[in-house]
């Protein structure tokens, strides 16, 4: 079991009920969940604890990141494992990869704290499997809670 933790905030402009209904929602999480460089297709959901989805990541330019499950694709299988409205929500996500330094179940716990008129939004990856560079998976994170502000702030 790998120990590592990767982390990463934001503040984001709407009540934390607002940034939850986003994080439940299937259409919404195929919009902002895909970090910068790729775009995601949700093949499974059951939104409700013990449920999950199933996500397929492809790389706009499979060149310059090769993914885990294929040459262009990262595909996650992402448990609810805790939904706590609207303060916080616990997934556990597996890869799928031939690779063993992919596997392994990732934590995945978001903290949502009202700030004034909006919402703190933290991100905490445990047991991060040893294939994933901390940095790049850190930038990711951040990447996805940049498209959930931009996503979320924009609906008003």
């Amino acid at each position: 079991m790998n120990n590592r933790t990767d982390r990463a905030g934001r503040l984001i402009s709407a009540p934390p009920a607002a940034v939850y209904d986003a994080l439940l929602d299937r259409e919404s999480l195929e919009m902002w969940l895909p970090p910068e460089g790729m775009r995601g297709h949700v093949e499974r959901w059951d939104p409700r604890p013990g449920g999950g989805f199933r996500m397929v990541l492809t790389y706009l330019d499979p060149a310059e990141s090769p993914g885990k499950t294929s040459d262009a694709t990262d595909v996650v299988d992402v448990e609810f494992a805790q939904l706590v409205p609207p303060t916080r929500l616990v997934q556990r996500a597996v890869f799928e990869a031939d690779d063993p330094s992919y596997a392994g179940t990732m934590t995945m716990t978001w903290h949502l704290a009202p700030v004034g008129d909006g919402t703190e939004v933290t991100v905490t990856a445990t047991d991060v499997p040893p294939g994933i560079d901390q940095a790049v998976h850190e930038a990711g994170i951040a990447s996805s809670l940049a498209n959930l502000a931009s996503y979320i702030e924009a609906r008003g």
